[in-house]
């Protein structure tokens, strides 16, 4: 099986992933640090790149580059929107990234990429402006071993921001915009970079917070981390199994 690349923001997001792998060698390149090593049969690399798009961008192209990854993960915490449906602790898997920030305000409201006329990404004849698709496949197989476990993930939208927003009224304002569920500051790059380099990417999170007037008494940044962590941990596991789980599997994508 190819390699694995899992990338966070910060080392506490993959702190426990990175105590499960066996014979960790640790590395640095593009001035980022990262731990090879294997969990099972797989090979996985671990990094934690960075807070931002930026160095989630540049973590990413980096590591793809280097170590030509049959999937990437982007995982860590996420602040759930109002109206989501998603509580502190609970587990998130993204369908589609938007990138919240890219584009122009105007006299009328901020505009998208598209109405600029401007793409992020041209890969053959598709066009992406704000919304970045990730692996349906991967997604899916999340769900259903989310299913089989009894473990609560929710499957949606995420916005990536720049500025995250600190007030109920942003919160609700995005996810109204975007029809989404969470946000963070990474994984809409992570994702753009695995379309241009024709990577499967997965996102999971867990939930921190939920994003109303901002309040850091009532995050849980560490029951978030762990339980994003612990989750692919599972999934991991179910990818090394020499036959299929107990669940039906997904068809691949078209």
């Amino acid at each position: 099986m190819e390699p694995i690349l899992i990338i966070t923001a910060v080392p506490q997001e993959m702190a426990l992933l990175e105590h499960a792998l066996a014979n960790v060698v640790r590395h640095t390149t593009a001035a980022f640090e990262y731990a090879e090593g294997a969990i099972g049969t797989l090979h996985v690399t671990l990094c934690a790149g960075g807070v931002g798009k930026i160095n989630a961008a540049a973590a990413a192209a980096a590591l793809i580059e280097r170590q030509r990854p049959g999937l990437v993960i982007n995982t860590g915490c996420a602040g759930a929107y109002p109206g989501s449906g998603l509580s502190v602790g609970n587990l998130a898997v993204a369908s589609n990234e938007i990138l919240g920030d890219e584009g122009v305000q105007t006299a009328g409201g901020w505009k998208d990429l598209r109405f600029m006329e401007l793409a992020s990404i041209v890969r053959g004849k598709r066009t992406y402006h704000n919304e970045i698709p990730l692996s349906k496949h991967a997604a899916e197989k999340a769900v259903q071993l989310a299913d089989y476990y009894g473990v609560f993930l929710m499957r949606g939208r995420f916005v990536t921001v720049s500025t995250c927003s600190g007030t109920r009224q942003r919160g609700e304002t995005l996810a109204r915009h975007f029809n989404a569920i969470a946000e963070s500051m990474e994984g809409a790059a992570v994702a753009q970079i695995c379309v241009r380099s024709g990577v499967d990417c997965l996102e999971i999170r867990g939930i921190s917070n939920l994003v109303a007037d901002r309040d850091m008494s009532a995050w849980d940044i560490p029951r978030a981390a762990e339980a994003a962590q612990r989750f692919v941990l599972k999934y991991l596991e179910d990818l090394d199994r020499p036959e299929p789980g107990a669940f039906a599997p997904v068809a691949p994508e078209l």
